[in-house]
């Protein structure tokens, strides 16, 4: 069967581009290669609690705020049970210097700090005023039909770090704003202000849990397609594209199946694409592009299952940091590791008073994981399995310093590396958030949606922006080069 739409990779970008055109009448097809659908969206559980793998919080989901309009669109609002955090001190920061909460709502977020840095009542309005002016910029944070075009932002050219100290003195409170940058993988030299901006403002705005679970998302997701008549094929792994002289034809999968379409949509990895594309002409510019981008750093996840009653629900998220500096904890040495950590307690519909569950989460350089590259998932020995037994127990011993008792609690533990990343999301290197902007190369650096060949499009963290919103903004945009863009926002704007 020929399909209008063959989309690879069912990551949050591939199941909002499924989602989007099967609604427009567009015959779909979502290949996946693995068993479970959802890429970073996945959970899995263990001694009955469920764990994010990616999603453990999210934004802007109040009422009249963006994400909550994209959610309307795509029958998510009111069909995910959510959980806001606290209004006075969402994410908390601990630097050795001292603990500072990041407020809910512009003036909060302002005066929150103020309590702690009264001297800087002018670069925090500064600051602020800036990060909601670049959201206003980009169109589709607005859900504006305006053309688009990333490269020309003049904050994508702009070092957050830099842009940061130029209007706040203090340089705790320059860290205390950095302090939750693992949201985006942060780097002191390289991440361009738009990054920062899009991700902080539309957090301040509001942010939350979902509870039980993100993959109830991916259930929802999936169901409209095939609601819609679209076609989701699991454990099929996309080898190659057969192409005639200046397009794609068909996609071939490991089992043999060759599936024709007009269209085609990448969810994967830019480079793991060029391996898929045979006889069409692909610049050798581009390709070395692609080859010698920069990703962003891996994460490792410490999982905790506590024992019944034991460690109190913490409704916010919690980013320690062993040095003053914010931006630098994944320029670590590994006998120093790890130089920072986040505590995302899971949200859970049976206690909002103790926590079932939490992940914890910090940066690992792939560079330690070089003995078990070559292995998979599953199958790689006693050793890598004591080596995250040790990594779980040194980082443990590091949270005993700021929640004595911590260790006691907990009645298991289990985790994941980059490698883990790599196996289940295709990323290069277990990369959690892709290719690294840079603002000191924008164009270099940016992967836009349209390529070389007229009917393959790329969609995903890769492309524009990552994050929920980031992505969702990334798949209409994507989805725009098939249909009218202009007609599809004002859908979603009037869902």
């Amino acid at each position: 069967m020929k399909y209008d739409v063959v989309i690879i990779g069912s990551g949050l970008g591939g199941l909002l581009c499924g989602n989007i055109l099967s609604r427009e009448g567009y015959s779909v097809c979502l290949l996946e290669k693995n068993n479970k659908l959802g890429g970073s969206l996945q959970t899995f559980g263990r001694k009955g609690c469920i764990f994010n793998t990616g999603l453990n919080y999210t934004e802007s989901l109040d009422e009249g705020q963006i994400l909550n309009q994209y959610f309307r669109y795509f029958g998510l609002t009111g069909r995910l049970k959510l959980s806001k955090l606290d209004e006075n001190g969402f994410d908390i920061i601990n630097l050795p210097s001292g603990k500072y909460p990041l407020a809910i709502g512009h003036n909060n977020f302002k005066e929150t700090l103020l309590s702690y840095f009264p001297e800087e009542k002018s670069g925090v309005t500064e600051y602020l005023k800036t990060i909601r002016n670049i959201c206003l910029s980009v169109p589709l944070y607005n859900l504006s039909d305006k053309p688009f075009n990333i490269i020309e932002l003049s904050s994508m050219g702009i070092g957050a770090a830099d842009y940061i100290r130029s209007v706040i003195k203090d340089t705790r409170l320059q860290n205390v704003i950095a302090g939750n940058n693992l949201m985006y993988a942060g780097h002191e030299k390289k991440t361009p202000l738009l990054s920062h901006a899009l991700i902080n403002n539309s957090f301040i705005e509001s942010a939350w849990r979902v509870v039980d679970g993100s993959h109830l998302m991916i259930n929802i997701l999936a169901d409209n397609i095939t609601g819609n008549g679209g076609v989701i094929k699991k454990n099929a792994k996309a080898l190659k594209f057969t192409t005639d002289s200046s397009e794609l034809k068909s996609v071939l999968t490991d089992s043999g199946e060759d599936i024709e379409g007009k269209y085609f949509i990448s969810n994967t990895h830019p480079e793991q694409l060029l391996t898929m594309v045979e006889k069409l002409k692909i610049s050798g510019a581009f390709s070395y592009r692609i080859k010698t981008l920069e990703d962003t750093i891996g994460i490792f996840t410490m999982y905790l299952v506590f024992k019944k009653n034991s460690f109190p629900y913490l409704n916010y998220n919690f980013y320690n940091h062993n040095q003053e500096n914010s931006w630098t904890a994944g320029d670590y040495r590994p006998e120093k590791w790890p130089q920072m950590y986040a505590l995302m307690p899971t949200a859970s519909s049976i206690s909002d008073s103790y926590a079932e569950s939490a992940s914890v989460l910090t940066y690992m350089q792939f560079g330690e994981l070089t003995k078990w590259q070559n292995t998979f998932t599953g199958k790689r020995g006693d050793d890598y399995k004591e080596f995250k037994k040790k990594k779980c127990e040194v980082l443990l011993n590091s949270m005993e310093k700021q929640f004595p008792g911590i260790t006691s609690c907990v009645e298991a533990f289990y985790s994941s590396t980059p490698l883990t990343w790599r196996d289940y999301t295709g990323t290069r290197a277990g990369s959690a958030f892709g290719l690294l902007k840079d603002f000191n190369k924008p164009m270099e650096s940016v992967i836009l949606p349209r390529t070389k060949i007229p009917n393959l499009f790329l969609t995903g963290q890769n492309t524009n922006m990552h994050g929920i919103l980031g992505v969702t903004i990334s798949s209409v945009i994507t989805c725009g080069e098939i249909v009218n863009i202009s007609e599809l926002i004002s859908k979603i704007r009037n869902a």
